[in-house]
C-alpha cells in the first residue's frame, strides 16, 4: 500500500486500462465496414412471387443448342406455341415442333446430344440429374451419347414402345402412324418394352420394329447400314466433342465450340485466361442482347441471342480489360455448378425520372471477377446469401478478398464493380421485365444513388409471356401428333403443378397419360435373382455396382455371343456377324461392314422369355449319349437362316422412296445442318435400304412353327438349329 501511495503514476495506468479497451489488431486484407446501405422496401405481396423448388445443385438443365429451320417451343402454361431460341434451358414438359425440312440438337450432357428431324415431335418429360424422359410421336430422333455416366438412364416413349437406354452408344428411333422402329448402335444397349409386352433385349448392332399397340408384332434385325442423316450426326458430334476452349473451361461447361468459333482468348496476368468475342458492337455490354424468361425451377433466367451465349452467361465472371469485355471462368474446378444467370439486381423508383421512363425500373449488372451471386432461385433458405458455387477463383466482397470459411451477409455486399463501367447497368421497365417487351436502357454510373440491391427475388410475377422465349408465335403441330398416347415406365406428372405455385395459371394435363408399362430392369434383377424391388422408391432403378455398365445383372458380352449368360436371342433369323463360318456349300461369308438381313419372324412378345427359358432350364445331355465320332459344331452353324419366304407372303412392306437427288454426304464435320434431301431421314426407306445392291429388305410373316433346315445342316442334342 505504502508503494502505491509513492508511486501515484502506477494508480494512473491502472485506471486507465480499466477504463480503454484494448486495440484489436486489423486483418490486412480488411477493411473498415462501410454503413449498411439504405434498406431497399419490401415488395408487395402481389408483386413478389414464392420461390420455386430447386432441384439439385449440380443439375444442368439440356439446352437448345442448335436450330435450323421454324422450329418451335411450348411450355405448359404457355399462351401458344412460340419461336424457339438457340440457348434456352428445357426443363420437364416442355415441347419441341420441327417442321418439314429442320432439325434441331439439344445438349443433355457434356457428351451426350438429343437431334430431331424435319416433321418431329420431341417432348421432355422429365428432366432429372440422373434421369432423362423423351417423348417422340413422330419423324425420327437420334440419341448420341459419347458418354453416359454410371446410373443414369434415358427412356424414349413412343405410340408403340418405350425404350431404355443406360448406357454409352448411338440410338435411333422413326415413329410413323403404324409402327416404331428402334435402332441400337456403336456398343449401346438398350431394352425395348412393347405395349402390353416384355422387355426385349438389344445389343450393339440391333434393330426392333414394334407395330401397333394394342397387339404389338414385335421384328428384329440386324441394324442396317447408316444413312447421311446418321452420318451427319456422328460427324456433328464428333466436331463438338473436340473443341479447343476444353483447356480453359470443364467438361461440363456446355458451349465450348461456340466460344473457339466467335471469339478468342487472352491471358491477363490479374484473371488468366480470358474469352472476347469477336463479333459484338462496340458499345456491346453482357446480358444486353436477350431477355429473362421464367424457369419452373430456376425462376428467372436469362437467354441471351447471341450463338455463344451459354457458358458466359451461367458461369464464370465478366470483367473488362482495357476497353472490350471479357469472360474470365476462374480455375477450373472439378464439378462447374450451372446458375441462371450472374448477375446482382437492382431496384428503385427515383432511377426512372433519370432516364426519362417514368416507371419503376429493374435493372442488372454482370458479376465481377470473384464476386458472390446473391441467389434467387432455390429452397429459401438459400435465397438471398451469397454464393460462389462452382467457382474456383478468390472470393472477393467489397473489392477484398475474404477467407472462404468468412460468412457473409447479404446486406454486407454493397459494391460491384462492373457498376463503374460506362453503361454496364442495363435496365427495363418492371411491367416489361420477362416479356419480351420494352426497350433495355443503359444506366451510367451516377445512377447507382437511386438504385437499391435487391436480396432475393426481384419483385415481378411471371405472365404466361414470361414463359416462352421469344414474342413470336411459332408453328402448331398437328393436333393428332402432339396427342398422340405413348408408352412409358413412369405414370404421367403434373408439369404445371410449379408454375402455379407462382399464380400462373396452367391446366394440367394437355396430353393424355401415356400407358404404363413395367419397367425392363427390375424384371431382369428378379430374373438374375435379385430381390424384386430393389432399385429406388416409384419403380425406379439405382445405380448399378457394375462399373461402366449401368447395369449390375448384365455381365460384359462373352466373344462371338450377344451375352455371356442368355442363350442366342429367340428370334429366328438373325444375320450372320462378319467372319462366321459358311452353313452351306456354295454360300459366300460376308465381307465385314455388309448388312445381311434373312428373313425374320414374327414373334409373340410373350415368346422371347418362353423361349429363352426353356434353353436355359432344359438340362445337357450326358456325355455317354453324345455321338462319339460327331466332330466339333461351329456357333454359328447351330442357327440355319430359315429358307426365304415368297414375296406375296412376306407382311408390311416399306413404302417406296421418293427421288433421293439431293441427298449427298457432308464434306467434313461442319456445325451446320444435315445435307440437304433429309429432311424425312429414313421415314421413306428405298427399295434396297440396308442390303447390298439388288436385294429387297425382307420383311416378317406370321410365326408358324419352326422352320425345317436346309440339307446338311447339323442338329445337336437339346438346342434348336433354327
Amino acid at each position: 500500500m505504502h508503494g502505491i501511495r509513492r508511486r501515484p503514476w502506477l494508480v494512473s495506468l491502472l485506471a486507465i486500462w480499466l477504463l480503454v479497451p484494448p486495440v484489436r489488431p486489423i486483418h490486412a486484407q480488411e477493411e473498415p465496414e462501410p454503413p449498411p446501405p439504405p434498406e431497399a422496401p419490401a415488395p408487395e405481396a402481389s408483386e413478389a412471387p414464392a420461390p420455386p423448388e430447386a432441384p439439385e445443385a449440380t443439375a444442368t438443365p439440356p439446352r437448345l443448342s442448335y436450330l435450323n429451320g421454324d422450329v418451335s417451343f411450348w411450355r405448359p402454361g404457355a399462351e401458344d406455341w412460340a419461336a424457339a431460341r438457340v440457348n434456352t434451358p428445357l426443363a420437364g414438359g416442355d415441347s419441341l415442333y420441327v417442321p418439314q425440312g429442320g432439325n434441331v440438337e439439344v445438349q443433355a450432357g457434356p457428351r451426350a446430344f438429343v437431334r430431331a428431324g424435319g416433321e418431329t415431335d420431341l417432348g421432355f418429360d422429365a428432366v432429372e440429374p440422373d434421369f432423362l424422359q423423351l417423348k417422340v410421336t413422330s419423324g425420327h430422333a437420334a440419341i448420341d451419347l459419347r458418354n453416359l455416366e454410371r446410373g443414369h438412364t434415358v427412356e424414349v416413349d413412343t405410340p408403340h414402345l418405350a425404350a431404355t437406354i443406360d448406357q454409352a452408344g448411338y440410338y435411333r428411333v422413326d415413329v410413323d402412324q403404324e409402327a416404331t422402329t428402334f435402332i441400337s448402335r456403336r456398343g449401346g444397349s438398350a431394352s425395348v418394352v412393347p405395349a402390353g409386352g416384355e422387355a426385349v433385349d438389344l445389343g450393339a448392332n440391333d434393330e426392333v420394329i414394334v407395330k401397333g399397340a394394342d397387339n404389338p408384332e414385335v421384328e428384329r434385325y440386324t441394324a442396317p447400314n447408316l444413312d447421311p442423316w446418321d452420318r451427319w450426326n456422328y460427324e456433328r458430334t464428333d466436331h463438338l466433342t473436340n473443341p479447343k476452349s476444353a483447356r480453359y473451361v470443364p467438361q461440363e461447361v456446355y458451349g465450348a465450340d461456340d466460344l473457339d468459333r466467335y471469339g478468342r482468348w487472352r491471358d491477363e496476368p490479374e484473371y488468366g485466361p480470358v474469352w472476347v468475342p469477336t463479333a459484338v458492337p462496340a458499345a456491346w455490354t453482357p446480358y444486353s442482347s436477350g431477355r429473362w424468361i421464367w424457369d419452373p425451377f430456376y425462376g428467372w433466367t436469362w437467354v441471351d441471342d447471341l450463338p455463344w451465349g451459354w457458358a458466359p452467361y451461367h458461369y464464370g465472371r465478366w470483367v473488362s480489360v482495357g476497353s472490350v469485355w471479357g469472360w474470365a471462368p476462374g480455375p477450373i474446378v472439378v464439378a462447374p455448378v450451372y446458375a441462371p444467370a450472374l448477375v446482382a439486381f437492382f431496384g428503385g423508383s427515383g432511377v426512372s425520372v433519370s432516364i426519362g421512363i417514368g416507371a419503376p425500373v429493374v435493372s442488372w449488372v454482370p458479376l465481377g471477377w470473384g464476386e458472390p451471386c446473391i441467389p434467387w432461385w432455390g429452397p429459401r433458405a438459400f435465397i438471398g446469401v451469397p454464393w460462389w458455387g462452382g467457382w474456383g477463383g478468390p472470393h472477393i466482397v467489397n473489392n477484398v478478398v475474404v477467407e472462404r470459411t468468412t460468412i457473409i451477409h447479404a446486406n454486407q455486399v454493397n459494391i460491384f464493380r462492373n457498376t463503374r463501367v460506362h453503361n454496364a447497368i442495363v435496365g427495363v421497365r418492371r411491367d416489361d421485365f420477362g416479356r419480351g417487351g420494352g426497350k433495355h436502357v443503359r444506366l451510367g454510373p451516377g445512377a447507382l444513388r437511386r438504385l437499391t440491391p435487391v436480396r432475393g427475388v426481384p419483385p415481378v410475377r411471371p405472365t404466361p409471356a414470361s414463359l416462352v422465349p421469344s414474342r413470336h408465335h411459332g408453328r402448331r403441330p398437328p393436333e393428332a401428333v402432339h396427342a398422340r398416347q405413348v408408352v412409358a415406365t413412369r405414370p404421367a406428372r403434373d408439369h404445371a403443378a410449379p408454375l402455379r405455385a407462382v399464380g400462373l395459371n396452367a391446366p394440367a394435363g394437355a396430353t393424355p397419360p401415356p400407358r404404363v408399362v413395367a419397367s425392363p430392369r427390375p424384371r431382369a434383377a428378379v430374373e438374375h435373382g435379385a430381390p424384386a424391388g430393389a432399385g429406388r422408391a416409384g419403380g425406379r432403378p439405382g445405380p448399378a455396382p457394375s462399373p461402366g455398365r449401368g447395369r449390375a445383372e448384365r455381365p460384359a458380352p462373352g466373344p462371338g455371343r450377344g451375352r455371356a449368360d442368355r442363350p442366342p436371342p429367340p428370334i429366328h433369323g438373325r444375320a450372320t456377324r462378319p467372319g462366321a463360318a459358311p452353313q452351306g456349300a456354295g454360300r459366300r461369308e460376308m465381307p465385314s461392314g455388309e448388312a445381311r438381313r434373312p428373313q425374320p419372324r414374327a414373334v409373340p412378345p410373350s415368346a422371347p422369355r418362353e423361349r429363352s427359358e426353356r434353353r436355359v432350364t432344359q438340362p445337357p445331355a450326358p456325355r455317354a449319349e453324345r455321338p462319339a465320332a460327331a466332330p466339333p459344331v461351329s456357333r454359328h452353324e447351330r442357327r440355319a437362316t430359315p429358307p426365304p419366304v415368297p414375296r406375296e407372303q412376306r407382311s408390311y412392306p416399306r413404302p417406296a422412296a421418293p427421288q433421293s437427288g439431293g441427298m449427298r454426304r457432308a464434306p467434313g464435320p461442319v456445325p451446320g445442318g444435315p445435307p440437304a434431301g433429309m429432311e424425312r431421314g429414313r421415314q421413306q426407306h428405298p427399295p434396297n435400304y440396308g442390303q447390298p445392291s439388288g436385294g429387297r429388305r425382307p420383311r416378317a410373316v406370321p410365326h408358324q412353327g419352326p422352320a425345317a433346315p436346309p440339307p446338311g445342316a447339323r442338329r445337336q442334342r437339346g438346342r434348336s438349329n433354327v
